[in-house]
């Protein structure tokens, strides 16, 4: 089972990370438990989600693209704009 985790710690609650998480709730997807977390290091770069087990990071995330991930993940995909660059580095 796939797991996304949302920042709910201070610098992303900040950066609208409750209305991400509401927004991802809101969009339900089989055999996906979406989580809020604490802290995961990347306050700078708020608001921060996760996809475990791919280990798949996102930054800046806003409630807006939450449609645009849940459907790549639907299909197997990442969206390579919100990638944070620490664990993803372009190439």
């Amino acid at each position: 089972m796939k797991q996304i985790l949302v920042c709910q710690y201070i610098n992303c609650v900040q950066h609208r990370s409750r209305t991400v998480l509401e927004a991802f709730l809101a969009h339900p997807m089989a055999d996906v438990e979406v989580l809020g977390s604490g802290c995961q290091g990347q306050c700078n770069l708020g608001a921060t989600v996760r996809v475990l087990p791919d280990e798949i990071w996102y930054c800046r995330v806003q409630p807006e693209d939450v449609p645009e991930i849940v459907e790549q993940l639907r299909q197997g995909n990442r969206v390579d704009r919100l990638l944070h660059p620490r664990f993803h580095p372009p190439g």
